[in-house]
């Protein structure tokens, strides 16, 4: 009895690309006899089954072989490939590159490995005036006569709003506070409110009572005067 006598539908059914084996795999290993379009169709899943394992198994060394890359290009500044140079160049210019292997930053006092393409390391990256790919953090600190102390921690510039990840935090618990005081419950303050125009309307509202604050504080002084003119 061959194996599409015990199931019709197998010959029919679209091969599986799970690695465990899987009903037909099982129903095609207890038959004792097959017929060449049994086993014709066997080796057609069989080999998808293997193609699809070879696919999965390259594209995660591609990956690893990503991860790697930009390991090393992070820790040691170059390429780990030899690169063709110019026969050209100047042999100034080699020997500067071949220096330029294990360069430390340049701020002083630093010690730390410089980025790519550049003589500073993350943290000094903002010393370099040529880049464009980092920016500061906006988050004053502190209040000083000479104007705000902000954070300047470098982040990336497309980072919004402009806050690294420490102040980005502190400014979320700061707008859940507001959101509190507000009546609005948040569970979470490690999440932004979803809604932003809740978050304007509160901070209109708290624009308003200040000023009516303050308008109510200079009707009072103008009464005081008028009453000490009289």
């Amino acid at each position: 009895m061959t194996a599409s006598q015990r199931d019709p539908q197998i010959l029919n059914a679209g091969p599986s690309t799970s690695t465990s084996p899987g009903e037909e795999d099982l129903v095609f290993s207890r038959a004792s006899h097959l017929t060449r379009q049994e086993l014709l169709h066997r080796r057609s899943h069989n080999l998808k089954q293997l193609t699809q394992c070879y696919k999965d198994h390259y594209w995660a060394l591609m990956e690893d072989l990503k991860v790697q890359y930009r390991d090393y290009y992070w820790n040691f500044g170059l390429s780990p490939f030899p690169v063709k140079q110019d026969t050209n160049a100047v042999a100034d210019d080699d020997d500067s590159n071949n220096n330029n292997v294990h360069r430390h930053c340049t701020s002083v006092g630093c010690k730390l490995t410089a980025m790519a393409l550049t003589s500073f390391c993350q943290f000094h990256i903002l010393s370099d005036s040529k880049q464009r790919l980092y920016k500061a953090c906006d988050y004053v600190i502190k209040s000083a006569q000479a104007g705000p102390i902000t954070c300047g921690k470098p982040i990336l510039r497309s980072t919004t709003p402009s806050l690294c990840t420490v102040h980005f935090q502190k400014a979320q618990k700061h707008v859940t506070r507001a959101l509190r005081k507000a009546g609005l419950n948040v569970s979470s303050s490690s999440k932004l409110a979803p809604k932003f125009h809740v978050i304007v309307g509160e901070y209109l509202c708290q624009i308003q009572s200040r000023r009516k604050a303050a308008r109510k504080e200079n009707r009072s002084k103008v009464a005081i005067k008028e009453e000490t003119v009289d």
